[in-house]
């Protein structure tokens, strides 16, 4: 499997990066909280995330993952981790929306960066930094990014979303930043539990959801009760998941197992980048093949729109809240400094 040859790599390339580790490494068992109660984002990701680490530290450290529920709330698993309950969780700082809003910044938002650059930022730019430090100051744990998602289906929808025009009035459940802008269309917004949403689409409790990747969506049948599939999620270009750790347990680790907990971070962002690209691109060809969906894709005007009235709310969460201005502005400007590839290299599924 071409994945033993990377995880080789990434295990020499961990031992270079502890130097001379101080700490013994002992054997650890840690029980990882999660948000997911199956499905692609547990296994592409918090399980992939466990298997790559059990794998590069040789058995040292191995990580047993546990559904949303099983340690604490599903959407409270950085408080789980923060009180001990968990050794560490698998997170999306969208979750933590209501202590700080800066969280959509890496969670996805309508301003933000697609896969690649989401990357790009983390590793190349300052994004990765900017992230722990955030998470450290604001929740008091560790953090590791460990994972990208690709682009959001727009909506799954009962009635064509094309213009500004159409929001008006449109009744949608949402979370994160896009629940606070969408209003700014004149949309109205609806948050509901996972747990009522396909309900909530299929009685026309509501006009329209958003909710997350082609796969994510397939799976939960939304296409299957909602005729009009919009495109593309102008809502959320990418997000990015984190592996967090409750900060005594991270004491316990030796420093090249951290090293390598770090490490696994990376092979996973990629692991998860190519994973959910392929799932994605399967779940897209069968919701094609239902013929009761009709596949709507957004004008122009619609675009703008929403670029525009982003920015607005961007601006005022800068004017009150330095974290998310210091993230803001420097994801802004590294999106901006990437233009370039743009010009001279083809779009995914351009030939």
């Amino acid at each position: 499997m071409a994945f033993r040859t990377f995880a080789a790599a990434a295990t020499i390339a961990g031992m270079t990066l502890a130097g001379g580790a101080a700490l013994a490494q002992n054997k650890m068992e840690l029980n990882m909280a999660t948000p997911w109660p199956g499905g692609h984002w547990l296994d592409i990701g918090a399980k992939r995330y466990a298997e790559i680490v059990q794998q590069i530290t040789d058995g040292r450290i191995k990580i047993n993952v546990f559904p949303a529920g099983a340690l604490g709330p599903a959407l409270k698993v950085t408080e789980t981790v923060q009180k001990g309950v968990a050794d560490m969780g698998h997170a999306w700082p969208g979750y933590d929306w209501a202590v700080d809003r800066t969280g959509a910044i890496f969670s996805g938002w309508p301003g933000g960066p697609n896969p690649e650059e989401m990357m790009m930022w983390l590793y190349n730019g300052n994004g990765g930094k900017l992230w722990k430090e955030w998470r450290k100051e604001k929740f008091d744990v560790v953090a590791i990014p460990c994972g990208v998602l690709e682009t959001e289906i727009f909506m799954h929808s009962h009635k064509p979303v094309r213009t500004p025009e159409d929001m008006k009035g449109l009744k949608l459940r949402t979370s994160s930043s896009w629940a606070e802008i969408a209003p700014m269309l004149a949309a109205s917004t609806v948050a509901l539990p996972a747990s009522e949403v396909f309900s909530a689409l299929e009685r026309k409790v509501v006009d329209a959801i958003e909710w997350g990747i082609a796969g994510g969506n397939l799976q939960e049948g939304f296409n299957k009760v909602a005729k009009y599939v919009v495109m593309p999620g102008l809502h959320s270009p990418s997000a990015a998941h984190d592996c967090i750790f409750n900060k005594d347990v991270w004491a316990k680790i030796g420093d090249k197992d951290k090293a390598l907990l770090e490490t696994a971070g990376k092979a996973t962002m990629l692991e998860t980048y190519l994973g959910y690209a392929k799932l994605d691109v399967d779940a897209y060809k069968k919701m094609k093949e239902n013929p009761n969906n009709e596949f709507v894709t957004v004008d122009k005007s619609l675009v703008e729109a929403v670029g525009k009235v982003s920015t607005e709310w961007a601006q005022k969460q800068s004017a009150s809240n330095e974290w998310f201005k210091k993230v803001y502005e420097d994801q802004a400007a590294f999106l901006t400094s990437v233009k370039p590839l743009g010009e001279f290299r083809f779009a995914i599924g351009s030939r």
